[in-house]
């Protein structure tokens, strides 16, 4: 009877965990769902903030949709989709990070009914393609030009659209400053290039939130210094800047080091030859004109005291941020050596228009404006607790983000909910044009939309039912104004261009993009296979080895390889 028997047939190592069906994507669907409800309170001017603790002391206050998925370390395969859109959404436009979390969770939860119904996902994934084009195009016609006919209407929009997104932040009560000092940070970046890495923001304890203020060039917090620093001059004016990868100091013998000498004039000579490369050094970095000297590595008490007789300012490991700023800014180039300059040196250093050291709280900065090489600035934050300067801080790069992007791409959309109630009621009017099950599936589409003025009503504590039946009835008016949205101080619907809430319209198509690709993603699996943990981690195959031997011998031939070398060069 064998012979009628069909052979096992072992496919995957023992213990591998399988799942699929229709039971596997709605566990997905559910997964991505406790992710959207992390982050749903954040939202908006009325969001709450999450306090997270990971150990040690260690804490974080954040309503930062990004900073708060990446710092929970969620594992779950699919729930890790709404992680990555989010930290793509944070370093693509810097802001919106939350509003793509939710309306990717709320795209598949609509499409969880329609799952259990029987329809297929590629029909689901088909229609969703579909409604995104049709937003796309519809943010693309709504969307207005805000550059500006003058430099100050121009700076008067940037400023709305990064008080909308720090409308929403930590320090939203101070939006209006923050506003102005963020935009003029980027309108002192380079026009072409706008790199937003020569714009630091350097965090200063103690003081207000509005003794916060911009420099117009680098700013970095001073070195550890030896004695004779005080001596130094403290500011210049045109200075010539030598950059340094090098140590200027007197380098300590190591531990198993071992000097054999026959008289002390040997040993005198020894200690001489020490003296008189470090002097050298010195000597080739003052010839060069310099009057202020930079380096990543450290610059010892000798060679501060030696710079401070002849009125040079000298400051040792730099960190490397600071240093490629530093660098960009003032020009020339980083040294890691100073014998046999080319044209003694002047071709390879930096120059500013002005270098000075300036007390900021506790803390003394070195300043270095009038850079003209490239543009850059430097934002002094000041607050009184470390998280309240690390959100800040956040907020501020959020900003900055917004007004880069607006600046490349000079078109705002109504915020506040507005555009999505817009989307929304446009793809229902395309959706009824539509036969079969794509109708359908568009609707649920143009319904997930409305889950961030729901959203932001419920953050604010008002009846979202209410509110969203006066915006679907405001939208749907013969006027054709696109522009009503949420107005959060009277739990009613205003129109938010008009009240200058603004958004890029880049943030909107970005955000709309990930969110509908990663919904069609994760309603493309249809099997999760999970492989099963090696018993002994970090251990070789125990098959034969490449030689025909058994694995571990193998393994010992591998840690003997130093020794095998060695007796091959004999």
């Amino acid at each position: 009877m064998s012979q009628f028997l069909a052979p096992q047939i072992v496919l995957l190592k023992h213990g591998t965990d399988t799942s699929q069906g229709k039971g596997h994507l709605i566990s997905n669907i559910n997964a991505c769902n406790a992710v959207v409800d992390l982050v749903r309170t954040t939202l908006g001017p009325r969001g709450l903030d999450k306090l997270i603790h990971e150990g040690r002391g260690k804490v974080t206050i954040t309503n930062d949709g990004a900073t708060i998925v990446q710092l929970l370390q969620i594992i779950h395969p699919a729930a890790k989709t709404l992680v990555d859109i989010s930290m793509s959404q944070d370093a693509e436009v810097g802001d919106g990070t939350t509003s793509v979390i939710l309306l990717a969770g709320e795209m598949m939860n609509k499409c969880k009914e329609l799952i259990e119904d029987g329809v297929h996902s590629q029909v689901l994934i088909r229609a969703f393609r579909k409604a995104g084009q049709i937003a796309d195009a519809r943010i693309r016609e709504v969307s207005r030009d805000i550059m500006g006919s003058s430099a100050t209407e121009r700076r008067e929009m940037l400023m709305r659209c990064a008080g909308t997104s720090l409308n929403s932040k930590l320090v939203s009560h101070q939006r209006e400053f923050f506003a102005g000092i963020v935009t003029d940070a980027v309108l002192t970046l380079d026009a072409d290039s706008l790199d937003v890495s020569m714009v630091g923001i350097k965090k200063v304890h103690g003081g207000s939130t509005t003794d916060s203020h911009l420099v117009a060039g680098v700013a970095f917090k001073k070195t550890f210094s030896y004695a004779g620093f005080e001596q130094q001059p403290k500011s210049f004016d045109n200075p010539k800047v030598m950059l340094l990868n090098l140590e200027l100091e007197l380098k300590a013998e190591k531990d198993n080091a071992e000097v054999r000498v026959n008289s002390t004039a040997d040993y005198q000579a020894i200690v001489d030859a020490e003296w008189d490369i470090i002097y050298a050094k010195l000597a080739a970095c003052v010839e060069t004109g310099a009057k202020v000297v930079l380096s990543r590595l450290a610059i010892g008490d000798v060679a501060t005291q030696y710079f401070a007789d002849r009125d040079i300012f000298c400051a040792g490991r730099v960190s490397e941020e600071d240093m490629r700023r530093v660098q960009r800014a003032v020009g020339g180039s980083v040294q890691t050596t100073v014998n046999h300059l080319v044209d003694g040196g002047s071709s390879i250093l930096g120059q500013c228009g002005r270098f000075e050291e300036r007390q900021l709280g506790k803390e003394r900065y070195n300043v270095f404006t009038g850079c003209p090489q490239a543009k850059s600035a430097t934002i002094i934050v000041r607050g009184g607790s470390d998280q309240f300067l690390e959100e800040s801080e956040r907020s501020l790069h959020d900003a900055i983000m917004i007004v880069r992007r607006a600046i490349k791409h000079p078109t705002a959309v109504p915020g506040g909910g507005a555009i999505e109630m817009d989307l929304s009621r446009h793809i229902r009017s395309a959706a009824v044009k539509i036969e079969g099950k794509d109708q359908l599936i568009m609707s649920a589409y143009a319904r997930a939309l409305e889950v961030i003025p729901r959203t932001l009503c419920d953050n604010a504590g008002f009846d979202s039912t209410e509110v969203l039946n006066k915006l679907r009835a405001a939208h749907a008016s013969a006027d054709g104004n696109h522009c009503y949205g949420v107005d959060l101080d009277s739990a009613s619907v205003v129109d938010t261009w008009a009240k200058a809430v603004w958004e890029p319209a880049v943030v909107k198509l970005n955000a709309l993009a990930a969110a509908t690709e990663a919904a069609c993603q994760i309603l493309a699996v249809d099997e999760t296979i999970k492989n099963p943990k090696n018993e002994q981690p970090g251990a070789g195959g125990g098959g034969p080895a490449p030689g025909g031997g058994p694995g571990g011998m193998g393994g010992m031939m591998g840690r003997g390889g130093r020794g095998v070398r060695r007796m091959g060069g004999r």
